[in-house]
C-alpha cells in the first residue's frame, strides 16, 4: 500500500510522531533537528502499523463523532446541554459528588472530558448517541470527580450504575 504523508515542524517536540486521521491523512510532526531522511527512515519503520490504521479508517468509515461542523453544533448544543445536566442530576443523587462547570463542545475526537478542577467537558454529538451509550459517558465523566484516572477503584465506581460499562465501550468505539 502507498500513502503520502505531511511533515510539520514543532519546535517544543523532542522526538518523531505520526498520527494516521480517518480521512486518510498521515501526519509526521517533527522537532526542528530531525532531518527528512531521518523522518522518511521512521516512516519506513512504522509502515505496517501506519497501513494497518489507513485499512481500518477504511474498513470503517467517516461516523457520528468525526461529522458535523460549526452550524451543526450551534444548532444541537442546547439540546446536548439539556440532555446532559438532566442525566448528570439523576446519576448524581446516588453519587452525590461537587462537580463545577458542565460545558458542550465540538470535539473531534472525544465524547467528554473531565478536569482536576472538577469541570465536566462533553461533546455534543452525546445527543445522537443511544441513551445506553449516552448514560455511560456521563457516569464515566461524573466518576472521575472522584477518581481522575482509569484505575481500578475508577471502573468499580462506574460499574455501580452501568454494570455492563466493558459492552458499552466496544459500542463506542465502533461508532467512532
Amino acid at each position: 500500500m502507498t500513502f503520502e504523508y505531511v511533515v510539520k515542524k514543532n519546535r517544543s517536540m523532542r522526538g518523531v510522531r505520526i498520527s494516521v486521521h480517518q480521512d486518510g491523512r498521515v501526519l509526521v510532526s517533527k522537532p526542528w533537528f530531525v532531518t527528512n531522511g531521518m523522518v522518511e527512515k521512521y516512516v519506513e519503520e512504522r509502515r505496517v502499523w501506519i497501513e494497518s490504521k489507513l485499512e481500518h479508517f477504511k474498513q470503517n468509515p467517516v461516523t457520528i463523532l468525526s461529522k458535523g461542523g460549526k452550524k451543526e453544533y450551534l444548532e444541537h448544543r442546547a439540546d446536548a446541554r439539556r440532555l446532559v445536566l438532566e442525566r448528570l442530576v439523576f446519576f448524581n443523587t446516588y453519587y452525590n459528588f461537587s462537580f463545577k462547570k458542565v460545558s458542550i463542545k465540538n470535539q473531534r475526537t472525544r465524547w467528554g472530558s473531565c478536569s482536576k478542577r472538577g469541570n465536566l467537558n462533553f461533546n455534543y454529538k452525546i445527543f445522537f448517541l443511544p441513551p445506553d451509550l449516552c448514560d455511560y459517558i456521563i457516569v464515566h465523566e461524573l466518576c472521575h470527580i472522584r477518581e481522575l484516572n482509569h484505575g481500578k477503584n475508577f471502573w468499580k465506581l462506574v460499574s455501580e450504575k452501568i454494570p455492563d460499562y466493558k459492552s458499552k465501550i466496544k459500542k463506542l468505539k465502533k461508532i467512532r
